[in-house]
């Protein structure tokens, strides 16, 4: 992400919010990996990097990251995880260990017919396919 500099403050470019070290490293944590991680385990990477960081701040900023587009969520049974790749894809989730998986499946959605069928406006499509990674099939 770019960033320009007002009265010895940094800025992001094309954001009103104050650059971050904390916030790149913690965008860097999530972007560094294709394993779809939690917060808590966000944390604790950001932790061997600033000693010093709270679990609140890595939430606050996983938040803010959100908000952007830098990052994705993504709602996985009881728990959230973060992606770094903001790119339209959907998973493949083991039922055995539970990796997520990118794909670049397509789904159909046909919009048009969703609103007239069922009055409800969406606003994007996520789904997962259920099944057993190359590990835990014989």
């Amino acid at each position: 992400m770019r960033y320009f500099i007002i009265n010895s403050n940094y800025y992001y470019l094309n954001y009103d919010m104050r650059y971050s070290y904390q916030r790149e490293i913690i965008k860097e944590i999530v972007c560094s990996t294709r394993t779809h991680p939690t917060a808590d385990w966000i944390f604790s990477e950001a932790k061997k990097k600033i000693n010093n960081i709270s679990l609140g701040t890595v939430y606050r900023n996983l938040k803010t990251l959100e908000e952007i587009g830098s990052i994705k969520l993504i709602f996985d049974d009881s728990q959230i995880r973060y992606d770094g790749n903001t790119d339209n894809h959907h998973h493949l989730k083991c039922i055995e260990c539970g990796i997520l998986i990118d794909t670049d499946i397509k789904s159909n959605l046909n919009k048009e017919r969703i609103v007239k069928d069922y009055d409800f406006e969406p606003e994007s499509t996520k789904f997962f396919i259920i099944g057993k990674c190359k590990k835990h099939t014989k």
